[in-house]
């Protein structure tokens, strides 16, 4: 199930972590043969966010990873449409976005949610590890292979929260002047 919930955090709260994300510098690391920027989040907004979370969704969960991360209008630009089934040495249930910095974009933009047209809408149960990353390796950035399901709109402050196995990407494929900064976790 995707759940969205708008004013995610309590006006205070918002201010001061875009604030933070701003006086601060993202950090450009590697994973695999992906580029990111990213902040570290700290174990307090972590566990801040847990509680909500675990109120929303009715049950006790488990933070894997916290972290900021930021796209550009000239960084972070391709698709790569994935799920987040396995990251790294983690495999979460599930994932939330929270959308912090304001937009500039204009038109339909957020998160997308793909269905691949032969694997459907979701990582497959069976993929081991090796056939997941070739798949990504493969498929993420080839649009024909792809029909868009459904774009959930970017809103300061909105946070997303969906099953890591959905294939999904940021939509479009850019972020804009002063970056679409948001805050993503990985949970079970």
């Amino acid at each position: 199930m995707i759940n969205t919930l708008d004013n995610f955090l309590d006006k205070e709260t918002y201010d001061s972590t875009y604030q933070k994300l701003l006086d601060n510098d993202f950090i450009e690391i590697s994973l695999g043969d992906k580029d990111f920027r990213v902040q570290n989040s700290d174990k307090d907004f972590n566990d801040m966010i847990l509680k909500k979370i675990s109120a929303i969704e009715g049950v006790e969960r488990e933070c894997l990873l916290g972290f900021f991360r930021v796209a550009t209008e000239d960084f972070d630009t391709d698709w790569r449409i994935h799920a987040d089934s396995n990251v790294g040495d983690i495999s979460p249930e599930r994932a939330l976005v929270l959308y912090i910095s304001p937009s500039t974009k204009k038109g339909l933009h957020g998160t997308a949610f793909w269905k691949h047209k032969e694997k459907g809408y979701q990582i497959p149960d069976d993929f081991t590890n090796e056939e997941f990353d070739k798949f990504l390796l493969e498929e993420s950035n080839n649009l024909d292979s792809w029909e868009l399901h459904s774009v959930i709109g970017y809103r300061p402050n909105r946070a997303l929260m969906y099953p890591s196995v959905y294939f999904h990407s940021k939509y479009p494929n850019t972020g804009w002047e002063g970056g679409r900064m948001v805050y993503v976790m990985f949970y079970k």
